[in-house]
Formats: structure tokens, sequence, C-alpha cells
């Protein structure tokens, strides 16, 4: 079966209206416990290095005014990012169920034909958050050793190793997948966030005064009074948020409403909390110079304890990072974005809860990279935010779409909306960019590089799509032509995605072979959405006359099709398969760059080198090898 044959549509339930999604199976409080553990580890260590890296944008001095201005900026960051935009908005624009900004840019595709520059966006903002997903490990793991710098000055040296340890460890523990995970960081991360909010009050009770800042006017004062530094702080206020497009990506693994439910009833406030308690510490001048606001928080005793917790949590925040890019990597394969890789399906839980292995230890060695290259967190947080903050506004960008298209809004109400967060966006992205040459061009080279490959593959399957169309006709008027063709003995069966179309590899054996089985069947397989189908729903047997036949075989998502058992269940239905007499035939097919190829020639070898090492589909379906045919072809793009 060629890749052009086994396309899908990018996704299955289109709603005309925002729908409330929940979890899969299982009760809402163990959902959310999971959650917890996959889900808010990157927002929920961002207290670790937010507050100490605004500071030292601001210019390192943290004078009252100075700390409860970047305070007021960072918890009105996390209710109009966070909060409204992606919690209460965003994750309503779900496609069936899966988020993320390949979810959002499918669900407005199918309702609409395939629009370049929807494409365009959804590529951009996938490859970027590919490009910032491998710095998130780097800094949260770095972030938390670096605690033992001030109890332990002597450990020092060992940071930087020990952190790579812990990064290995990390990506080595996700083919356990997300279930298991999530029922053990789960009940940790509700500790982590208990934890700092504690420490947090600690801090306001002693100075309390800096409860000021939750009023929205001493931010824009700071900002506004304090000319361009008060502008490139953002940047450092950013790093707040950075969790917000995980929650989004990340909600096919859990549901919507465990998330809402743990972040409005536990993440949030303690978040807010922690981040006014390491506030009142700088007021109070009870931070030395160059030390982490957030450790100070914490008695000298305590502080080892609390570095071996911000050493779990922040292996937690790798994990949020690391699932979603599994999420985003099956949405890039059914939206045509990007090659067959092995997918394993770790629960049945849900439908999200899967570990891609290529992407898996790619990542591992892109994060060790960046880990041992800049050696710190201070280092990392000029190159940490860029490729979210763009992931951000695209998705701003693509909500206002889905405002009018989706779910019929006003011009008026969906401007409002949508242009607060775009205003907010901008600003963070702006601010950003003042970053670039202090290590934000990483996540911008490496984002750059997926979106061509990405793009590349788009372009390159419409391409042999259309080249394919073109060699093929339509069933009917096939069967029709065939029915005094002299036929020989056996079966053939043809996996094909089209119902309507005779499948290439029959059209290409019968050409250069010349031959017509006595019998042809067409075998169609359907993954659903749900983790079993009975057996009674498993088969549809069509027989379209002149020994010509279609069986779709429908199975859930945590069942793996097996082809010969299938031909072995339709002897119920009368038609039964002799394996011996039954060929399967698949085509193979190679890329030739054409000589006019609106690919151009670089970009048409690069995929044809993609297509060659996509993942063959006779491996998944459990062909029997001894029983294949390929037949190959080469094409011209």
């Amino acid at each position: 079966m060629t890749e052009a044959e086994d396309r899908k549509p990018g996704g299955v339930t289109l709603e005309t209206m925002p729908a409330e999604t929940g979890p899969h199976h299982g009760a809402l409080g163990a959902m959310a416990i999971g959650a917890l553990g996959v889900v808010y580890g990157d927002i929920g260590t961002s207290p670790l290095y937010t507050l100490k890296t605004a500071i030292e944008w601001a210019g390192g001095e943290a004078t009252p005014d100075v700390a409860l201005g970047i305070l007021s900026l960072v918890v009105w960051t996390l209710i109009i990012t966070t909060s409204l935009k992606y919690v209460a908005i965003v994750m309503r624009a779900d496609n069936d169920g899966e988020g993320g900004i390949l979810a959002l840019m499918s669900l407005l595709g199918i309702k609409h034909g395939e629009r370049a520059f929807l494409i365009a966006l959804g590529i951009i903002g996938a490859a970027m958050l590919y490009g910032d997903g491998a710095i998130t490990p780097a800094i949260s793991v770095l972030s938390a050793l670096e605690g033992l710098k001030d109890p332990l000055p002597s450990f020092a040296p060992y940071v930087l190793p020990l952190s790579v340890v812990v990064l290995v460890a990390v990506f080595a523990i996700q083919p356990q997948g997300t279930a298991r995970i999530g029922a053990l960081f789960g009940p940790i991360m509700t500790v982590w966030f208990v934890t700092i909010g504690v420490l947090g009050i600690a801090g306001i009770v002693r100075h309390p005064s800096v409860l000021a800042a939750l009023d929205p006017r001493v931010g824009l004062a700071y900002l506004f009074g304090h000319g361009f530094t008060g502008f490139l702080v953002l940047g450092g206020v950013f790093l707040c948020a950075t969790g917000a497009e995980a929650l989004y990506a990340d909600m096919g693994h859990f549901g919507a409403r465990p998330i809402r439910l743990t972040w409005y009833g536990l993440v949030l406030p303690t978040l807010v909390l922690n981040y006014a308690g390491q506030t009142a510490a700088l007021v109070g001048g009870e931070v030395a110079a160059g030390s982490n606001p957030f450790f100070t928080l914490c008695p000298a005793s305590l502080q080892l304890p609390l570095v071996a917790l911000a050493t779990v949590a922040t292996i937690i925040a790798s994990q949020a990072i690391i699932s979603g890019t599994f999420s985003m990597t099956r949405q890039a394969i059914q939206l045509g974005l990007c090659p067959r890789l092995h997918i394993t399906q770790t629960s049945s839980e849900g439908y999200g809860q899967i570990y891609v292995g290529f992407v898996n230890w790619t990542l591992m060695l892109l994060t060790l990279a960046l880990t041992l290259s800049f050696r710190s967190s201070d280092n990392l947080a000029s190159a940490f935010g860029i490729a979210v903050a763009l992931t951000m506004l695209l998705t701003s960008m693509l909500m206002f779409i889905a405002m009018r298209e989706v779910w019929g809004w006003s011009l008026a109400a969906s401007a409002a909306v949508a242009g607060v967060f775009v205003i907010v966006d901008l600003s963070f992205v702006s601010a950003n960019m003042m970053k670039v040459m202090q290590g934000g061009w990483v996540p911008l080279v490496v984002g750059a590089t997926l979106f061509f490959l990405m793009s590349t593959w788009h372009r390159g399957r419409v391409a042999l799509g259309e080249q394919l169309e073109r060699d093929t006709l339509p069933l009917d008027t096939f069967i029709t032509q065939m029915r005094r063709k002299e036929r020989i003995p056996g079966t053939a069966v043809y996996m094909t995605s089209r119902l309507d179309m005779v499948p290439v590899p029959l059209l290409h054996n019968l050409k250069h072979n010349k031959v017509l089985h006595a019998r042809i069947v067409l075998l169609h397989v359907i993954t659903a959405n749900v983790p079993r189908v009975s057996p009674e729903r498993r088969l549809n047997l069509t027989d379209l006359g002149d020994n010509f036949y279609i069986i779709t075989a429908e199975y859930g998502f945590i069942q793996h099709p097996n082809v010969p058992r299938v031909l072995h269940r339709c002897g119920g239905d009368g038609l039964k398969f002799e394996m011996m007499e039954t060929s399967f035939f698949v085509g193979r097919v190679k890329i030739v760059p054409a000589r006019h190829s609106n690919l151009g020639r670089f970009r048409c070898r690069i995929f044809e080198v993609m297509h060659r090492n996509a993942l063959a589909a006779t491996d998944f379906f459990r062909i029997p090898p001894n029983r294949v045919i390929e037949l190959g072809s080469q094409t011209e793009i």
C-alpha cells in the first residue's frame, strides 16, 4: 500500500459549538490526580526560574516597586493567558477530545476544506513547540539541581553531570506510558503544589504588603514607567506561562474537565501564592545577590529536601512537554504532515495515552546537547520562551477564525476576545525576540528545520496523491471492464483506504503481470476512537459482484489489527479463504524528481528519503511476510 493510498482525514468529529470534553473513563478525581502528574509539570515548576530571570532582565536590582511590578505582571499573565485564554476558551476548541494547535488547525480545515494559510499556521506552531520542547526539560532540571549550590557549595561542579543523568532517566521511563507515569507522579505533584503554596504563605505573612500587586495597575505602572527595561522584563515574565500550550496539547490524554478542576482548584492558587511569597522575600531584603528567591523562602534546614522535591517535580515538568510532543506527532501523521512512525498505545484509559519511540529518543539527544552547551539555567533562560510565544500568537489567530466560523460568534465579540489575546501575545513575542542573539536562535532554528520537513512531507504527499490518482480509475468502471477478463485461480487481497477508486497495486499487477485473480478483495481497516470494538461490529462484507468484494474491519485503538484473523472470520459470512491460495499485494513507490518539479529537486529528494523510511503498513497489519507481493513503481513528482 502506497503512502498516498493510506491517507486519512485530518480528524473526525466536528462540533459546531464549543463542547465540554471530559475524561474517557474512570472517576474524575483519579483522572485529575493523573493530570497533575502529566500535564502541569512545566507550568508548575516555573516558579523555580521565572522571578529570578525577570529580576535579572530588570537590571538585577529588586527594589520594592520593581519587585511588585513584576509580580503584578506575572499574576495577570497567569490569569489572562492561562486561565482565560487556554483553560476557559481555547480548550473548548477540541477536535474529538484532542487538543493542540494541530487539532485546532484540523478542526477548521475539516469544516472549510484545505486552506494553505491555516496549514502554514498549524505547521509553524507545531514546529515551534518541538523546538522549545527540547529546552523545557533542560532548564527545569538544571534550575532545580542548582538549588544545591547554597546548602552544599562544594556540590556545584556536579550539578551539570547530575542533570544529564536525570534527563536520561526521564526519557528512559517514557515507554511505561502516561497512565503509569501519571499514577506515580500525580501524588508527588500534589505535594509539590501544596509545598510551594505553604512557602508562599509564609513569605506573605512576613510582608503582606505584596498583595497590593494583585491590582493590575501596579504592573501597568511598572511596564509603562520603566521604558525599554520594562518592555524587556516581559521576556522573563512570560516564563510563568510557558506550560500553558502544553495544557492544550495534552488535553487528549485526560480530557478537559480534570485539567480545569486541577487548574482552578489547586495549581493557580498555589502558583500565585508562591510568586507573592518570593516577592515578599525580595521586598524584605532576604535574598542575597545571585541567590534564587524560590529557595530563600525555605528554612535552611529544609532546603535539601526541597531541592529533592523540586528535582522530582522538574522530571514531571519534562513529562508534560514530552507527552505533548507525542500527541502532536500522532496528529501530524493523521494530518499528512509527518511520515508514519511506530506508535504504541500504552493504556486503555484514553486514546491520547501513547508512546512514540523515535520522537522520544530524538528529543532526548537534542535536550542533552542543549544542556551540555548552555551548562546553566541562566544561560538557557535566554533561549527559552521564544518558540512558545510564537505558537501562542498563532493559536490566538486560529481561535479568531474558530470563533467566527465554528462557534458562530459575531465579528465584534470575536475581535474583542481574540484581539486582547493577540495584543498580549504580540507583546511577549516582541520582548522574547530581544533574546535571539543570546540563545533564542536555537528553538527558532530547530523550528524552522521542522517546518521545512513537515511542509515538504505535506506538499510531497499531495503531489504524489495527485499523480497516483491520474493513474487509476473509479472502482465501478473497473469492475465493468473486467467482466470478460480471463482470470487465474486464487485470491488477491489489496489493502486500501479508498473504497471508490481502484488500488494502484491492482492496476500495476494487471498491467505488468497481465493477470487478474479469480477473486479480488479490497480490505479497508478502520481504527475507532474507543478502546475496543466488539466482535459483532468487527466486520462488514460487501459483495460487489463478479467476484469483487469489500471487507471493512473496525478495531478499537488498543486492539491490534490482524489481517489473517479477519479473513478467517469471513468464513461465517460465506466467504472462505485458504491462506496458501491467498496473496497480499502492496505497492512500493520510488519517488523520482520530475524535470520541472513543483517541489524542487532538493525538496523532492528529501521527500523521497522520508517516504522510503516511513513505517510499512504490512508491519502494522500483521500480514504474513511469505504471502506478500510488493509491486514497485517509479513515480515522478
